[in-house]
């Protein structure tokens, strides 16, 4: 779809994320993710729509939709949720042309993602401003004390701090407490990848953090609403 009709089909969004985030708070951030490219299919027992329904059931601030291929996400798959939940969404995706960042909106987003490892810094900004200016918030993920400072020097309010090495994409949360000390404490700071456990969650709610993207740690979990309820309770 041409972007003048794509920009004909949006309505602002009235930033979700944001209103979700109240400062102090914790929050979980649940990704309905089903297949990864590093350990393949993750879960067959439940659609992504199952788990956005379970998340949004049992305390989850928002949820993460992935619309890449690479983790079987497609654009349909949002519009289904979307249509499925009534709550914050990100649409999860490596957002690398502001197509992209129109085309959320009009599929319903209430945040994206902006890698900061695969963006310059004057794309990271500019970026960062259309997408509020559509109304929607953005999580800013850094890898890094490079990533940390290139985000930084944006305004943005959200940092999310992955876990995962892109080298071995083995995940450790120690990234996050390694970088925590460096960010500004006037950001909403979150971490993502790697949290396995409630140790994992209560270790990074105690460090300061003000929420986690979980998504294996979900799905993977014999019992999934339990999972995003001890999750989301810090």
């Amino acid at each position: 779809m041409p972007l003048a009709e794509v920009k004909e089909h949006i309505r602002p969004g009235t930033f979700r994320m944001s209103h979700r985030f109240g400062r102090g708070k914790w929050s979980l951030i649940a990704e309905c993710k089903l297949q990864s490219p590093a350990k393949g299919r993750l879960t067959t027992r439940n659609t992504v729509e199952e788990l956005a329904k379970i998340y949004e059931a049992n305390g989850a601030s928002m949820l993460s939709v992935h619309t890449d291929p690479h983790f079987l996400g497609s654009n349909e798959d949002f519009r289904k949720i979307r249509k499925a939940v009534d709550m914050p969404l990100l649409r999860k995706d490596f957002v690398i042309d502001d197509y992209q960042i129109y085309e959320a909106r009009m599929l319903g987003a209430d945040a994206i993602l902006l890698i900061a490892r695969i963006l310059s810094p004057a794309k990271l900004k500019e970026y960062l401003y259309t997408t509020w200016s559509l109304g929607m918030d953005a999580l800013i993920e850094i890898h890094d004390e490079q990533d940390l400072r290139a985000a930084q020097d944006t305004p943005a309010e959200f940092l999310g701090i992955n876990n995962r090495n892109l080298v071995s994409f083995t995940t450790d949360i120690q990234n996050t407490l390694d970088l925590l000390p460096l960010c500004d404490k006037g950001r909403t700071l979150i971490s993502e990848s790697g949290v396995m456990d409630t140790d994992d969650v209560k270790t990074l709610h105690q460090a300061g953090c003000s929420g986690i993207l979980v998504g294996e740690g979900l799905v993977r979990a014999e019992d999934v609403a339990a999972q995003t309820r001890a999750f989301a309770a810090g």
